[in-house]
């Protein structure tokens, strides 16, 4: 017998060997069993009602990779891959499955981590029958569904009863219980969480959790729960009416980019009584009060709210969280000051408050907050002076953010920081530069935009970015040559900055080099043929919307890793070079410039080409020939000549479709249809982009491309289901597969030779947001059935040979401007009225000068006709307009 501690626990030693003791203790009321491990501990084997258990989890489980091959009935399961035993009882008490899936450096925006070789199939909660089990851990694998216990809730509490509950899977034992990033996994119900009386640690973090979900019943009823993670669940219900919390032991809270909609909720702060009536700012109670008022506001350490869309003011009691590290509530629309309050969480490590609508000044109070290592605010309202007074006592410090249109830095420029910064965030800086920044030898993430302040002396500048990895400078005014500059960090992004002179020197090192919308000019060929390696690493290269000139080189071959090149508007000239063939490429923009000649055959190798942007150039020949990976293809405003080739139907992920402004001939092919891409607007990579990561940061990049659609050329993040063929010699009938493309959203075919009419068909076009079929040849009355597009905000019909009546409807009560010189075309919106409408009106007219006095008997008989043949009328077009009604509502509410 033996006392530690207070505690009395007794040895026992084995008879087969007295140098293994077996261990008991009693602590907290609960028995914890510990035994050495022995050499012969082998001879322990796996409890028979687990192994089955575990063999029935096995049978819903997909295992494309073998994971789980070892799990054999004849084997003993405490030797199965992931499973653990205890050495005591042959107990499963451990099973530790996720899948582990690599970042590889470049991976396509829409591309989910490769899961292949994950778990799959159906998550079973027969697991949970595992009496003994204390960790479970299948995150980040890929299940799909999951089997809930069919045994009802009062069986299972009358089980419990009577010491059977482990057949309802109450695990009574388990600590940790991990599902998080399987995706797919949608999980209707958690009701089962309330047989997990012992949880500790839950993660559900990307699983999808139906809207309607009583997560927070379920979440409460968690006793030990210390740690809750239910970020991107989809859940948008945060209970902001409820205002106390059964979270007696909760220290992490992670409920970050849902879909929160409300003020911050009270019961965050475990308060028994309405916290609405009670003012801590002011100090109203005294310290032993709080205490007991506030029994368990001091557990949590790390609340995380980001990504919501939470609302109102920051209340002051979060002061109160006295042993809060994290507090991040960055990306919501908070509103209102800053609280001096959170000045007195005195063990604070990170305050993200960034992306809000918050305003007034810094409070100085911050300053006490002495072991802050992050302390981001940018993107808000903030007003006032900051200077080296607000953060002196800041000698911890790692992450600094701070930029509002009204916020003055007016820093002491001989002033040393006790800090070393690793990122820097500014905005909004007039004068100069805190000069502080050039103190920061450890720094590697530099931002710094829509700022007037003066960067000199640029050499100096310049020389201290080459020890960053990441460098932002966005809508400043540098107005700095770059003739001799070195850029040497992995992502240099220098955008509207009206940077002049030629091109910089750039170092293997440059990912990422981003130097759109500046003053840049000369030629590309000290930039692509001087000094370059195979070495480099290059992979996005954006020179658009500058002033730079000559041909396009022909080092190309050199910058095989290149995946993006924007080259547009500019004044480049010249042919478009064969060595422009990138086995990587994936976007290719050199719009806007003077190139001229044909495109380039090699362009078709060029296999995972998405976007293809060669507008508003003098390029010839025929429409080229391009692998299938392309999403967008923009040839508008050239000299291209011929027939529109059949090979176009080939491109099934074709989007974008702009041949405007060309020479071509022909008819339109009659294959268009197998652009199956163009048959739904829900394509589900319609956002093109990919995503770059690199060591302890990633960086997502988005394509977009310009799209002339409702009369205005737009850059479209997501892309549109659109077909241009405007300004052509174009001559035919438009193929009646022209009008199965039913996710298609914009079509203009003006300014060509089409004849023929517009065919019944074209109702199928329900996404159609603006159609343009001007100065064509079409005739034949336009169809009543295009009343029925609902989404339609842009017609033009004019100048054609239409006949008859406009149609009535919303959404063709367009201006005059949609339908003149069609000399034939009557109705509203045109003052010409229709001859049915005139006849109408003479025959109305003429039977109210009719006298009764002098009716005939033929007459009666005439108007006993006519009243007969109006009651039918009546209600034909009664029913016609109560079916017709009904069918636009239910494509309404579709």
């Amino acid at each position: 017998m033996v006392s530690r501690g207070g505690v009395w626990f007794t040895i026992f030693f084995s008879d087969e060997s007295p140098t293994t003791p077996l261990v008991f203790f009693s602590d907290d009321c609960s028995t914890i069993y510990y035994l050495l491990r022995r050499a012969d501990s082998s001879k322990i084997h796996c409890n028979e009602k687990d192994m089955n258990t575990l063999l029935r989890f096995k049978q819903g489980v997909i295992d494309p990779s073998g994971a789980l091959s070892s799990w054999l009935p004849k084997l003993d399961c405490c030797q199965w891959t992931g499973v653990k035993c205890d050495n005591f009882r042959g107990r499963v008490i451990e099973l530790n499955l996720p899948c582990h899936t690599d970042h590889h450096k470049l991976v396509d925006y829409m591309e989910k981590d490769d899961k292949s070789h994950c778990l799959t199939g159906e998550f079973s909660l027969t697991l949970l029958q595992l009496e003994f089990l204390r960790y479970l851990n299948l995150s980040n694998n890929d299940f799909k569904s999951m089997q809930y216990n069919s045994m009802s809730s009062q069986k299972c509490d009358d089980l419990s009863r009577s010491n059977a509950s482990h057949l309802c899977g109450n695990s009574s034992n388990l600590h940790y219980l991990d599902l998080s990033y399987n995706y797919d996994l949608v999980v209707d119900n958690l009701n089962w969480l309330s047989r997990l009386s012992s949880l500790q640690y839950l993660s559900l973090g990307g699983v999808h959790l139906h809207k309607d979900i009583d997560w927070f019943q379920s979440a409460t009823m968690l006793p030990s729960l210390l740690e809750l993670h239910l970020e991107s669940c989809q859940l948008e219900n945060i209970y902001p009416s409820i205002h106390y919390a059964n979270f007696t032991s909760l220290q992490v809270l992670n409920l970050a980019k849902n879909d929160f909609v409300s003020e911050l909720p009270t019961w965050l702060f475990n308060l028994s009584c309405d916290i609405s009536h009670i003012d801590l700012s002011q100090n109203h109670l005294h310290n032993s009060q709080l205490h007991k008022t506030l029994p368990n506001l001091r557990r949590l350490k790390s609340l995380n709210l980001s990504g919501n869309y939470l609302k109102g003011p920051i209340p002051n009691w979060l002061g109160q969280l006295e042993q809060l590290q994290v507090l991040d509530l960055s990306r919501n629309f908070f509103s209102g000051p800053i609280p001096a309050s959170l000045g007195n969480i005195s063990s604070l490590i990170q305050l993200i408050l960034e992306s809000n609508e918050l305003n007034g000044n810094l409070p100085d109070n911050l300053g006490q907050l002495v072991k802050l290592e992050t302390l981001q605010v940018a993107g808000n309202f903030l007003t006032g002076i900051v200077s080296e007074i607000n953060l002196l006592s800041f000698s911890n410090l790692k992450k600094f953010s701070m930029s509002s249109p009204a916020l003055v830095f007016n820093f002491d420029p001989t002033w040393v920081p006790p800090f070393q910064l690793l990122s820097i965030k500014l905005g909004y800086v007039r004068d100069k530069l805190p000069a502080w920044i050039f103190t920061q030898t450890s720094l590697k993430h530099l931002t710094i935009g829509d700022s007037a302040a003066s960067f000199e002396p640029l050499d100096k500048f310049w020389n201290f970015s080459t020890q960053l990895e990441f460098i932002s400078l966005q809508n400043n005014t540098i107005n700095g040559d770059m003739s001799n500059v070195l850029l040497s960090s992995k992502v240099v992004w220098l955008v509207a900055n009206n940077l002049r002179g030629g091109m910089p020197r750039i170092s293997p090192e440059v990912v990422v080099l981003h130097l759109r919308n500046n003053s840049l000019s000369g030629s590309l060929f000290p930039l692509l043929c001087y000094n370059v390696t195979d070495k480099n690493s290059l992979v996005v290269l954006n020179m658009a919307y500058n002033h730079l000139s000559g041909e396009l080189t022909d080092c190309w071959n050199n910058w095989k890793s290149l995946v993006l090149i924007n080259l547009g508007h500019n004044n480049l000239t010249g042919k478009i070079p064969d060595s422009i063939f990138l086995s990587n490429l994936r976007f290719l923009f050199l719009g806007s410039n003077k190139f001229f000649g044909e495109v380039p055959f090699s362009l078709k190798n060029c296999n995972n080409l998405w976007i293809l942007d060669l507008g508003h150039n003098n390029l010839s020949g025929v429409i080229p020939s391009l692998g299938q990976s392309i999403k967008g293809l923009k040839l508008g405003s050239n000299q291209f000549s011929g027939k529109i080739p059949t090979q176009i139907c080939q491109l099934h992920s074709l989007m974008v479709m702009d041949f405007s402004s060309n020479k071509l001939s022909g008819p339109i092919p009659n294959c268009l249809h197998n652009i199956t891409t163009m048959l739904s607007i829900y394509a589900s990579s319609r956002r093109v982009g990919f995503t770059l990561h690199f060591p302890g940061f990633y960086l997502i990049i988005i394509s977009t491309i310009q799209i002339l659609i409702k009369g205005n050329e737009l850059s479209y993040v997501d892309l549109m289901n659109v077909i241009d063929l405007s300004s052509n010699n174009l001559s035919g009938s438009v193929p009646v597969e022209m009008y199965m493309l039913t996710g298609l959203q914009s079509l203009n075919l003006s300014h060509n030779q089409f004849t023929g009419t517009i065919p019944q068909e074209i109702g199928n076009l329900k996404s159609l947001e603006s159609i343009d079929l001007s100065r064509n040849n079409f005739s034949g009355e336009i169809p009543e059935c295009m009343a029925a597009l609902d989404y339609l905000e842009v017609l033009n019909l004019s100048f054609n040979n239409f006949v008859g009546k406009i149609p009535l409807g919303t959404q063709l009560g367009f201006t005059n401007l949609s339908y003149i010189s069609n000399p034939e075309l009557c109705g509203a919106p045109l003052t010409k009225t229709c001859s049915q409408d005139e006849k109408s009106n003479t025959a109305k007219a003429k039977g109210e000068d009719n006298d009764d006095g002098d009716e005939s008997d033929v007459y009666s008989w005439f108007y006993m006709g006519l009243g007969i043949g109006f009651v039918v009328g009546f209600w034909g077009v009664l029913v016609r307009a109560i079916f017709f009604n009904r069918r636009c509502s239910l494509d309404y509410i579709h």
